[in-house]
């Protein structure tokens, strides 16, 4: 228990400083956000107005920047993100809302999908270490080190087309209300599979890499071996006794890649414009959005915080060292 009150402390002093660099970071870049959107707007606005709006963005220059800060963190805990330039006078919370269900949607699943897939499949080939498994892991070498967008490029140039099955881009067909009807959900699926496909094949063959090299190392310890001596079955010793300890680095890495899941995989949505964080994200920058880009930021570092407290908490469970530590 004090394991994770410590874990728990390291974690709420590390997101007041996120929360912290976030609220600095656009105040000290170089630039006027609201002339700009006033800029982009092409309006003829009244000094009074233009107050307003510096009131309205939380950047009033009658207030110090220590006033500053307490406004943001009060709007913070009443859940205000803040209201967005791009899509003025929307709240950034309503743009994210729309964008992370798509992301969730696609990188989480994907992401669990492959951590199931290359976690079982690098135990197997560790385990079995000189047999034909071993065969495939330097195609796994290869594909992992493959970018995502770059699979994603390739299979729109070789696999999209006017009489494909495949779209080259978008979340589902034009026209389409979104609903629970069968006709939206199969475009939507239909949507998915290609960015899908080019995530798994590169997030699959990470994961087998590092597992089967952990098995490798743990499959040569004293208490495999004494688990052999007992006459426990093959496939206890392997999974009760080897994978669980080798699956602890892996619980790190898969921690991380669930943080990173409200982020999405940026790059494979610019390529397959799919309307998620990732695509908000790259949009806000080429606006100069900084409102939308504070609140995405935000999401995706308090959400790489709570994964890692997930996995600390998943330690406890898998390794018992750590509750003696605690």
């Amino acid at each position: 228990m004090s394991f994770l009150l410590k874990r728990f402390a390291f974690y709420l002093v590390t997101a007041w400083a996120a929360v912290t660099i976030n609220f600095l970071v656009p105040r000290l870049i170089p630039g006027d956000p609201v002339q700009a959107l006033i800029t982009k707007q092409r309006g003829q606005m009244t000094t009074e107005a233009v107050r307003s709006l510096y009131v309205l963005f939380g950047l009033d220059k009658n207030e110090s920047l220590a006033e500053q800060y307490v406004h943001y963190l009060g709007q913070l805990l009443r859940g205000d993100l803040g209201l967005s330039f791009t899509f003025f006078p929307s709240p950034v919370a309503d743009v994210i809302g729309t964008g992370l269900p798509w992301t969730v949607g696609l990188v989480g699943i994907t992401t669990v999908i492959g951590f199931a897939i290359g976690t079982a499949a690098g135990t197997v080939a560790g385990w079995r270490r000189g047999s034909w498994a071993d065969a495939l892991i330097p195609i796994t070498t290869f594909l992992s080190s493959i970018p995502y967008f770059w699979l994603g490029l390739v299979a729109i140039a070789l696999l999209t087309g006017p009489a494909s099955f495949f779209p080259a881009g978008g979340a589902y067909e034009t026209g389409l209300v979104p609903g629970w009807d069968w006709e939206f959900v199969g475009s939507v699926l239909r949507h998915s599979l290609l960015p899908a496909v080019t995530i798994l094949i590169s997030s699959v063959s990470g994961w087998i890499l590092s597992m089967r090299n952990m098995m490798v190392t743990v499959s040569s310890e004293d208490y495999v071996t004494v688990a052999h001596a007992k006459g426990l079955s093959e496939r206890r010793v392997m999974v009760a006794y080897a994978a669980r300890n080798a699956l602890l680095p892996n619980v790190s890495g898969f921690a991380l890649a669930l943080g990173f899941i409200v982020g999405g995989t940026l790059l494979v949505e610019i390529v397959f414009s799919y309307p998620g964080l990732g695509l908000q994200l790259f949009q806000a920058v080429g606006a100069k959005d900084y409102p939308l880009m504070q609140g995405i930021f935000l999401i995706i570092t308090l959400s790489v915080l709570l994964a890692n407290l997930l996995a600390d908490v998943a330690y406890l469970a898998l390794d018992p060292r750590t509750r003696r530590e605690g």
